[in-house]
């Protein structure tokens, strides 16, 4: 999890998402340059297909937008329903799990002084 303002979430998200489509495009013209690296595609297939699976976007869509009373994900406005299914996820996680509360809770242990400990004798 990472915690920002949204102009530089924003930044760090765009980074990410065009640093993957890069490496998509290298690995695409990587295995079509010769028969030998199709052949090796074709053995590195299910991996790579695994990998797509875990770096996929929709996966993370949904950032929480914290300071307010209530639970708000803000989805990507570029996703679909899978992505959009991962932030209704987000967000019923939030409710289930207590976010709010538990921050509340744990702001209010911040903020409460510690015991003043007696000076040790010498």
């Amino acid at each position: 999890m990472v915690v920002t303002d949204g102009f530089t979430g924003n930044v760090a998200l765009k980074t990410g998402e065009g640093a993957l489509k890069l490496m998509r495009d290298l690995l695409r013209q990587v295995f079509t340059s010769s028969i030998p690296a199709r052949a090796g595609y074709l053995l590195a297939r299910p991996a790579l297909d695994r990998l797509r699976e875990w770096m996929d976007p929709r996966r993370y869509n949904g950032a929480i937008l914290l300071g307010l009373n209530g639970v708000v994900v803000k989805s990507h406005g570029g996703t679909d329903a899978v992505g959009f299914a991962h932030a209704v996820d987000v967000a019923m996680d939030m409710v289930t799990h207590r976010f709010n509360e538990r921050i509340r809770e744990g702001l209010s242990h911040l903020s409460t002084p510690a015991p003043k400990l007696a000076p040790v004798a010498r």
